[in-house]
């Protein structure tokens, strides 16, 4: 073997596996007289072979290493037997003094297969030794060796050994070496690897010995970035604009004093591109806890913060007028009260705005003539206020208008609404159209008219529906306006524990299939039982709750307890149609559909067996935005409903492209069409043009035989009305099921 610098190498050896064995022949000085004298004395050296070979294994059993060798090798069935014979026939082989290349060949794979077995070399030598001990022994107190032979026939026993030994552990060194460099190659295999991955993925990382403020390692992607050898410690923050380089110093010592940190900040390309990357610092601390090392990465988080400035956009933006939405108004409203409760130098100013005969331009020009207008009026309202102020676009034709810090509320609100006013004295123009349009403002301030977001809004509200009644243009709040003030606000408060205090009950109407003249759904109607005031009908509170805010609540639980009620029917034998209705502030919600989904999935019950209802008002109020949501209710299989049907603005034009399933033809159609034929040439139209559009319909307001045959003559597909049932408690409901219904 060639040993160089302490470590055994492969390169630059003298001999090689072919000629191994003739260069220990060569340096033992082994030759064919030291053949001949072991064939003379062979049988004389083999006697006592059997004995020293159970001596042998006992040697071996008394080694913890190769005992565990030899007690796996009979577990798997071997028997120490055949090894005992197998070392006569080692030992045979030995005396009979071969020293051709076969039986080096076969020493040196003796010396791999004790590598494999973990057999270490230091038990391979005390077995020689056993050997060589056993060998002089027979050679020494033998008669029958001449005594002119014995000390060159124990030389020449001596000289075997040596090389028996050394082959064989050159094949064990050889076992090892091989698999160093399979675990070498590997180790360079998986480094390439992992250069190769760290090269195709976009971060860069790094590593730096801060102690010698060198590098350790640095992606090969560094240079696209910026140029690494001018920027240690710190990578590239040399390439980092100038107002962030404070930013990132401070994190790296954060980093040095054992703190992982992240930072942001603006690096220059070296193609001159300015891009956003986000740094990270992970300290490493040795024994001692002394930070020695810092690992990092820097990633370009340029198109992340770009898409989440274009969702904020769009979760706070109008996408018609790019004015401020709902959402970002009431939060603004809100701090800017939250500033005001902490002096009491400035108020608040919070107005409502809204077109006046708006749904005109639509029904006559078209919606987008509307749109235009309402874009037109963003526009021109923008150049009235402060940059502190703030405009909104609430809803359909509906805006609002935020003054913070304002030192005379009424001074500064009437001065802007008579400006406002102004500002509707030219005409708009839409398409090739030239028009004159009003605007109805309500204002309320803080803190006189009220303390918080839901309360001003409220109450602008009633300013502003009050100032339509009159010529002025605008109005502050006033109680005397809203007579039932009072009223509304212990019912605002009784109202936010209704839902707690299970005041709050569902009565369910059933649907009638003309054709079977049995039940085939249900509406659910909410009711109030107040503990003082009765039942209070849901017009009466459905329209506070929107103000208050509570309307949210409210349709959650409506949505699931008639869905639950649905399940009990369905578990009955009854596969009801549940029909809900939903207010306008509801679609404000963007959590929706996602309640919907979420409750429908929540009692596995499928998508058709809810039916959403609105009003024809509540379409064309805000027709884009509640498209938009009533199409992704739609899509996860829910069956929508137009209630109320002749009693708003819209017609069958615009009904044909919007997601709906059914048409409720209002009552007060219904109710008279046996007595009055202008009401049955519409209710025969309204059904003939919906049956046309592929529409389901239903007739609202059955109370008589007479008005039932008509429609059925008709072709009205279903009906609800007191000739039936008035709205009734689940429990009734059902029984009312098991006289009428069908399953």
């Amino acid at each position: 073997m060639v040993w160089i610098m302490g470590e055994v190498s492969q390169e630059g050896r003298k001999y090689s596996p072919a000629t191994i064995n003739q260069a220990f022949n060569d340096f033992l000085r082994l030759q064919a007289s030291d053949q001949k004298l072991l064939q003379r004395y062979n049988k004389t050296l083999m006697r006592g072979g059997e004995v020293f070979a159970k001596i042998f294994y006992d040697y071996l059993m008394a080694s913890p290493v190769t005992a565990k060798v030899l007690d796996k090798y009979q577990r798997q069935g071997g028997l120490i037997e055949d090894l005992v014979k197998k070392q006569l026939q080692h030992l045979f082989g030995f005396i009979s003094g071969r020293i051709d290349d076969a039986s080096a060949q076969r020493m040196s794979h003796i010396g791999e297969i004790h590598y494999r077995h973990g057999i270490e070399p230091v038990w391979i030598m005390g077995a020689y030794k056993l050997y060589l001990d056993h060998l002089q022994t027979c050679i020494r107190d033998n008669t029958e060796v001449s005594d002119n032979d014995r000390q060159l026939l124990e030389s020449t026993i001596t000289k075997l050994l040596f090389r028996d030994m050394g082959l064989m552990l050159e094949g064990y060194w050889g076992a090892n070496l091989s698999a160093l460099a399979r675990e070498k190659e590997k180790v360079v295999d998986l480094r390439d690897q992992i250069t190769g991955l760290l090269a195709n993925i976009p971060q860069l990382l790094w590593s730096i010995d801060v102690a010698n403020n060198q590098p350790l390692y640095v992606s090969p992607t560094a240079h696209e970035i910026c140029e690494m050898d001018i920027d240690m410690p710190i990578p590239c923050l040399g390439w980092t604009i100038a107002e962030d380089r404070q930013r990132v110093e401070m994190a790296w010592q954060s980093a040095m004093q054992g703190e992982a940190t992240e930072v942001e900040s603006r690096v220059i390309q070296p193609n001159g591109e300015q891009r956003w990357f986000r740094r990270l610092f992970y300290p490493y601390k040795n024994i001692a806890g002394d930070v020695v090392r810092i690992d990092g990465l820097m990633e370009d988080t340029t198109e992340k913060k770009a898409t989440l400035e274009r969702l904020n956009t769009l979760a706070t933006t109008d996408s018609l007028t790019c004015l401020t939405n709902r959402t970002l108004f009431h939060d603004r409203l809100a701090q800017a009260l939250a500033a005001a409760s902490r002096s009491d130098k400035y108020q608040v100013v919070m107005m409502l705005m809204d077109l006046d005969h708006f749904k005109e331009i639509n029904d006559t020009l078209g919606h987008p003539a509307g749109d235009e207008v309402l874009v037109a009026v963003a526009q021109r309202l923008q150049t009235l206020l402060r940059k502190t102020d703030t405009l909104a676009r609430l809803g359909g034709d509906e805006f609002g208008i935020l003054l913070p810090q304002v030192e005379d509320g009424h001074y500064t609100a009437e001065k802007i609404a008579k400006t406002i006013q102004q500002a509707f004295v030219s005409s708009y123009q839409a398409e090739d159209n030239e028009l004159f349009l009003g605007a109805s403002i309500g204002i309320a301030i803080y803190p006189e008219h009220g303390e918080d977001v839901a309360t001003l809004m409220s109450r602008a509200d009633v300013a502003m529906y009050s100032t339509k009644n009159t010529e002025k243009g605008y109005m502050f709040y006033d109680s005397k306006l809203d007579p039932h003030a009072q009223q509304n606000l212990q019912l605002s408060g009784d109202l936010r524990h209704a839902l707690q205090r299970k005041q709050l009950v569902l009565h369910y109407q059933p649907k009638i299939d003309l054709q079977s003249n049995s039940v085939m759904g249900a509406e659910a109607l909410l009711r109030w039982h107040h503990p003082a005031h009765g039942v209070i009908p849901p017009d009466e509170f459905i329209p506070l709750a929107e103000r208050t805010g509570l309307i949210r609540p409210i349709t959650d639980w409506v949505i699931e307890n008639a869905l639950k009620q649905s399940k009990v029917w369905r578990e009955m034998g009854y596969e009801l149609h549940m029909a809900v209705n939903v207010s306008a502030r509801s679609f404000q919600n963007t959590k929706l559909v996602e309640i919907i989904n979420g409750t429908l999935k929540k009692l596995d019950i499928p998508a058709n067996s809810l039916e959403v209802e609105i009003t024809e008002n509540i379409l064309m109020s805000d027709l884009i935005n509640t498209t938009r949501v009533l199409k992704q209710i739609s899509d996860q299989g829910v069956t929508i409903a137009i209630d109320d049907f002749g009693t708003g603005y819209s017609s069958l034009a615009y009904l044909k492209n919007m997601p709906l399933h059914t048409i409720k033809i209002d009552k007060s159609f219904v109710l008279n069409m046996a007595k009055d034929e202008n009401d049955a040439v519409i209710v025969r139209s309204t059904i003939d043009l919906a049956h046309n559009l592929g529409l389901f319909v239903v007739a609202e307001g059955i109370e008589n035989a007479e008005t039932l045959a008509m429609l059925v003559a008709l072709g009205c597909d279903s009906a609800q009305g007191y000739y039936f049932s008035r709205p009734q408690q689940a429990d009734k409901f059902s029984v009312f099921l098991q006289q009428h219904g069908r399953d």
